[in-house]
């Protein structure tokens, strides 16, 4: 299939739309300096992304900013810090801050001309919502981990949203699945049969950052390095 023979396109936000590493980094750093020696930028989001995705599996019904409070508290165990409950707490609402990548805001208004945009998200409501402000568009449909009880990459994500893009005629040949995070998006997404592009917005970096090293290396239909990339081939078709 082209690009242009799909009638939806389903996004994580965080990592793919959202810099969440950013974010994530930045909003740490209360905690990290409070270490005699400054971690490197991936040593940190790779301690983050070990103990979020725990989180996440142990305690699937977790709204996330709680689970974020509980990421900051097990990092500061991990590291040997004394903390404030206050820094927890503020740590876990701080995904409202996290900036939207450069090409987000353009590439989605230039995608909502072609196709239904639907967001599937490991976040809250509440958070997403502040995210959305930054990303300036109107989605079709918003699904969260709060309105599944799961976090990606459990397969309960994937089956509510296929099962809710079905009520509404859309069959899954339709939907094209546009993601960064191998762990919570491409494997889950390969499981499924459902296409799939990747926006590889670490080409430029080695290793998974802050997502889990994926067990092993997913297919993928379509490949960009950034969210521009595919917009212009969308354009261009």
């Amino acid at each position: 299939m082209k690009l242009t023979d799909y009638k939806v396109l389903s996004f994580d936000c965080y990592g793919t739309l959202i810099d969440w590493e950013s974010g994530i980094l930045e909003n740490l750093w209360p905690l990290i300096q409070k270490l005699d020696y400054t971690p490197a930028p991936d040593e940190i989001l790779e301690t983050h992304a070990k103990f979020e995705a725990r989180t996440q599996s142990l305690h699937p019904d977790l709204k996330y900013p709680r689970l974020l409070s509980r990421v900051y508290e097990q990092i500061a165990a991990e590291w040997d810090i004394s903390i404030d409950p206050e820094e927890s707490r503020i740590y876990g609402n701080s995904v409202g801050a996290w900036p939207a990548f450069d090409d987000s805001v353009s590439a989605l208004k230039i995608l909502k001309k072609h196709f239904q945009l639907v967001i599937l998200s490991n976040v809250d409501n509440t958070s997403f919502s502040k995210s959305n402000n930054r990303l300036e568009v109107e989605f079709d449909d918003i699904i969260t981990a709060e309105d599944v009880g799961s976090y990606k990459p459990n397969p309960n994500n994937f089956r509510f949203m296929l099962g809710k893009l079905a009520q509404k005629g859309i069959e899954k040949h339709e939907i094209l699945h546009v993601a960064e995070s191998l762990f919570h998006d491409h494997i889950p997404a390969n499981d499924f049969e459902l296409d799939n592009c990747w926006i590889y917005r670490r080409h430029q970096k080695e290793g998974y950052g802050a997502t889990k090293t994926p067990e092993n290396m997913p297919t993928f239909k379509f490949q960009y390095n950034s969210m521009k990339e595919l917009a212009d081939a969308v354009v261009n078709v």
